[in-house]
Formats: structure tokens, C-alpha cells, sequence
């Protein structure tokens, strides 16, 4: 089963320390690139964040935004006193207005801009970025699954194309036997025009280097190889965006010789017909992953 490039996803879940949301869209991009926007606190696990998501993308554009709404009266940030260095800052005080001969209060404002006295205790990050992390998983799980249902449909409108073709290649090959004998039926009227005989063998070897010219039973094997090749990859589990971009620039190739040597008003429409199915796929494939 093939997937698109092209996907949505957004998942979020309530903690009991507030409510974590995953939202990632996926667009085609010729790599794998991830554009991501995290609340601060979730900035340490961006490269666990990219690692993760390689897992399970290959191919596309990737912007996933995280956002955390903390719950009202779960645990946060605290400050604390040091004891300690409070103590020490009191006998120092003590001891120099004893020195000066002076009684002078404690100036507790003063006190709290002395460096260290008042210090930030921050909760334990490892819950929140473990529950981040494995919503992340969750979500990425669902744009797996969004992009999946996308290259479904992407699949049956190439498959479409395909029968298409295949008829195609059926309707010149059953023409080409009518289109031989019509060659050699001009060259024999235009050869009764001329006043001069000429060598009957000369006008069967002429008719000869003719049909190889226009000879394009190579081209229509390759291409009915090409719609097999087609059905095969379409069926596959691993990415295969690459494979189908590569088949569609060879189904072109074929499309532009069978073009070439037609001498025929049915095979250079059949030609054209081709070109607009061939363009139509190609335009299905450069979305898949």
C-alpha cells in the first residue's frame, strides 16, 4: 500500500499535570525535513523528537507543533530559602554592627538580592517529556494512517491510468499488422506512378527499411512491462515514491518513440492519449511517500 506525502494528525490527551496536544501536518518535499515548534520546557528533546519521527517517515515536509496547557494548582516551580547561607548573612551582620557600636535592624529587602539566598526549585521534567513523547508516537501513528488513506485513493487513480495504457498498447498492437500492409499499398501505388520500372526486390527491401523504422514492438513491450512493474510496486509495504517517479520518466520515454515513428493518424493520437495518462500518474506520484 502506497502513502501520500500530504496528512494530518492531531492528538492531545489530559495529564494530571495539564493537557499535552500533538498537531502535524505533512506536505511533499523531495526529503525528509522537520520543521518544529516546542514550548520551552520541551526544547532538550528535539533531536529525540526528529529521531523518533524518522521512524516512521520517510519522505515529505513535516511541521509538528506541541503545545502544554498546565493544570491550575498542579505542581510547578517553588522558591526556596537557603538556610545556610540565611544563618551566615545574619552573623555577619551581627558582627559588624557590633564592630561599628551601632544598632541597626536587619534589612530583609536587602537580604533577599544577596546572590543564592533564594533559589528556584523546578519540578521533575522526565514525567512531562516522557508523556510528550509518547503521544508523539500516538500521532504519529495517526498521520501515518491519514496519509495512508490518501495514497489508497492516489493508488486506484493510478491503477485507473494503467488499464488505460494497457488498452492503448492493445489497440496498436492489433493495428500495426493494417498499418504495415497500407505502407506497402502507398509505396506500390507511388512506385506505379513513376515512369521507370523498378526492381520488384529493391521495393520489397524499401517496404523492409521502412517497417523497421516504424517498427515499435520494443515500445509497446517495455511498455506493458512498465504497467506490470506498476501493478507490483503499487503493492509493496515500503516506500516507493522514488521507484514510481523513475517508471513514470521511462513510461515517458516510451510514449515520445512511439510518437516518433507513427506515420499513422491513429497511433499519434494513441500517443498523445498516452502522454496525458502518463502526465496524469506522474502527477499522483510526485506526492508519494
Amino acid at each position: 500500500m502506497i502513502r501520500s506525502m500530504t496528512g494530518f494528525a492531531r492528538v492531545e490527551r489530559q495529564y494530571e499535570f495539564g493537557r499535552l496536544s500533538w498537531e502535524m501536518r505533512s506536505v511533499n518535499h523531495r526529503y525528509l525535513d522537520f520543521g518544529l515548534r516546542l514550548p520551552e520546557e520541551f526544547r532538550p528533546l528535539e533531536s529525540d523528537i526528529r529521531t523518533c519521527l524518522g521512524q516512521y517517515l520517510s519522505r515529505g515536509k513535516i511541521e509538528a507543533s506541541l503545545r502544554f496547557t498546565a493544570e491550575p494548582g498542579a505542581i510547578g516551580s517553588r522558591l526556596e530559602l537557603n538556610s545556610g547561607l540565611a544563618r551566615e548573612l545574619l552573623v555577619v551582620h551581627r558582627e559588624l554592627t557590633q564592630l561599628a557600636g551601632i544598632e541597626q535592624q536587619v534589612d530583609i529587602s536587602q537580604m533577599l538580592k544577596w546572590p543564592g539566598l533564594i533559589e528556584e526549585k523546578r519540578p521533575d521534567p522526565a514525567p512531562l517529556q516522557s508523556a510528550a513523547m509518547e503521544l508523539l508516537i500516538q500521532t504519529a501513528h495517526e498521520l501515518q494512517a491519514s496519509r495512508g488513506r490518501e495514497g489508497e485513493q492516489m493508488a486506484n487513480a493510478i491503477r485507473e491510468r494503467l488499464a488505460g495504457v494497457a488498452v492503448i498498447t492493445a489497440n496498436v498492437r492489433t493495428w500495426l499488422p493494417e498499418i504495415r500492409t497500407g505502407l506497402k499499398q502507398k509505396m506500390l501505388e507511388r512506385v506505379a506512378d513513376l515512369k521507370q520500372t523498378l526492381d520488384p526486390g529493391r521495393i520489397e527491401q524499401e517496404v523492409v527499411i521502412l517497417s523497421q523504422k516504424i517498427d515499435v514492438d520494443e515500445e509497446l513491450d517495455r511498455l506493458d512491462a512498465h504497467v506490470e512493474e506498476v501493478y507490483r510496486v503499487l503493492d509493496l509495504e515500503e516506500p516507493v515514491g522514488r521507484r514510481l517517479d523513475f517508471l513514470m520518466q521511462e513510461f515517458n520515454r516510451e510514449s515520445n518513440t512511439l510518437s516518433s515513428k507513427s506515420i499513422d493518424q491513429r497511433t499519434t493520437q494513441a500517443a498523445v492519449d498516452l502522454k496525458v495518462l502518463i502526465e496524469q500518474m506522474r502527477e499522483q506520484v510526485q506526492n508519494v511517500e
